[in-house]
């Protein structure tokens, strides 16, 4: 008997079944979208979970689960598997789901997806996979396909469907890679399943890049990281934590180490303001905040958070930026008990790159969001205040986004203790901090790799994920570190062939 309890909120009902024994396939489970309404995992309510970092939606019972995958339609032309950076194939999991086949669905998900129970979480549906669902578009409101993946790979966690690695023989090349983000663990994965030797050099001491220390736990619990770093170390992954190349190890010295190299660093330099009074202090990188802040959870002792640096406690905090990072900032300050809390976007709610799902959880938290709206400047050695100008949406510049222009007259000053600079990302140097040369790079500074394969410019050299593509979204990452694998293998297995001659 397979037990298909799953957690939910204190006080509240749980929704379950027990599956019989064997496999019982029934008909008709599908298009059931004209009649199913779609619904959504409880979230808990605004007023609970302000109070902790616990993520905010319950799950699915089984039967919800199935329920929910049959509303799917089957569409000929399948747009959610097109728009998924994945390919994943959407519909037939699906299918499968709403039929109580959820091993082979939960294995049908994983043959396109490293860590599906990430995507699941964290990436934005809404602009992805269920924001281009037929009957969607049909009004039947979308399949709630990130739900029923999160459900389909915790399932398989517990039911111990996930396997160990364990590659059919030994391969003797062995592959360096730098960065353990979402990009270099997908690309170790898929190298250590070949039978490939795999090291993978971090500057944190834990693996999992922004996974761990980027986003907050009300998005992703660090146990679901924890779990797939796990699997891969069990699988023979080897990880070497507290390394920062061009520090503390040279790359020169990893490229000796191994047959080739992945670069998978990601992008962490934080574009900076460039306002009177933008050093004050009490103004504060993202990154450094969010950081700080996971920490915490893990249970580490941060200075800069005890000090009160990068605490939001009782504090009146002013987010700068409207992306997913922003998002993640607010949605912190409110959990650590600021006063309040206002996010400053130079565009209205319309034109902003993060999720609109991720906005209106923040403004169901208690966060303000001042639409149209710039930092002029600060006051204060140690911040008391942001001046904001005011703006308007003009015509629309070669994208298509109306561009913000200046109303003369409207500037204020918004109160602030804690400013948070979550303006976007940048690579950092690397041919120059690692002392690398013929390492090519394009004029935005990212690494200039081959389309498709991710080969630089250095013989037998990769790079994945954000320090090509610049900041994007984990499951591009993903994406990239799967091909850059893919690729990798072909050119050791070139390699090998040439050197047998």
């Amino acid at each position: 008997m397979v037990d298909f309890s799953f957690r939910t909120w204190p006080g509240k009902t749980l929704r379950t079944t027990r599956k019989p024994r064997g496999r019982a396939v029934a008909k008709d489970k599908m298009l059931t979208f004209v009649s199913v309404s779609r619904d959504m995992p409880e979230k808990r309510v605004a007023g609970d979970r302000r109070d902790d970092f616990q993520e905010i939606y319950a799950e699915y019972a089984v039967t919800k689960a199935e329920e929910q995958a049959g509303r799917c339609s089957q569409c000929g032309v399948p747009y959610c598997q097109t728009h998924c950076p994945l390919h994943n194939n959407i519909p037939d999991w699906l299918k499968l789901t709403a039929e109580g086949r959820l091993q082979e669905a939960y294995e049908l998900s994983q043959a396109t997806n490293t860590f599906p129970e990430i995507c699941g979480r964290i990436c934005p549906q809404d602009r992805l996979c269920e924001g281009n669902c037929v009957i969607e578009k049909a009004g039947h409101g979308t399949v709630t396909i990130g739900s029923v993946e999160k459900f389909l790979t915790d399932t398989a966690f517990e039911q111990g469907w996930v396997k160990p690695i364990r590659p059919a023989f030994e391969r003797p090349e062995s592959v360096g890679i730098i960065g353990a983000g979402p990009g270099g663990l997908a690309a170790a994965e898929m190298l250590r399943r070949a039978g490939v030797q795999v090291t993978v050099y971090d500057r944190h001491d834990r693996a999992g890049g922004l996974l761990t220390y980027g986003i907050p736990g009300f998005k992703l619990e660090k146990d679901v990281v924890m779990a797939r770093i796990a699997q891969l170390q069990d699988g023979g992954v080897q990880f070497v934590p507290n390394c920062d190349v061009g520090v503390d190890l040279a790359f020169d010295a990893i490229r000796g180490r191994h047959d080739a190299v992945l670069i998978a660093t990601g992008v962490y330099m934080t574009r900076d303001l460039d306002a009177p009074g933008s050093d004050a202090a009490g103004i504060v990188r993202a990154i450094d905040y969010l950081t700080a802040s996971n920490r915490k959870g893990f249970g580490d002792d941060v200075a800069a958070f005890d000090s009160g640096e990068l605490n939001a406690a009782g504090k009146r905090v002013v987010v700068i930026g409207g992306g997913d990072t922003a998002m993640d900032c607010v949605r912190t300050a409110v959990r650590q008990g600021a006063a309040s809390v206002k996010c400053l976007y130079r565009r209205d709610r319309a034109n902003m790159p993060g999720s609109q799902r991720e906005v209106a959880n923040a403004e169901e938290e208690g966060v303000q969001f001042v639409w149209l709206s710039v930092p002029a400047g600060f006051a204060g050695d140690a911040v008391t205040g942001v001046a904001v100008r005011k703006m308007r949406l003009g015509a629309p510049d070669a994208t298509g986004r109306r561009m913000p222009e200046l109303i003369e007259g409207a500037d204020y000053v918004e109160d602030a203790d804690l400013v948070i600079k979550a303006l976007g990302f940048e690579p950092e140097d690397l041919p120059a901090l690692w002392g690398v040369k013929g390492l090519e790079v394009t004029r935005w500074g990212t690494i200039r790799a081959a389309y498709g394969t991710g080969q630089t410019s250095l013989d037998g050299v990769y790079a994945a994920g954000d320090i090509v593509r610049g900041a994007s979204l984990v499951v591009w990452a993903i994406r990239d570190g799967r091909d850059c694998a893919q690729a990798m293998l072909a050119w050791l297995a070139q390699s090998a062939s040439v050197a047998a001659e």
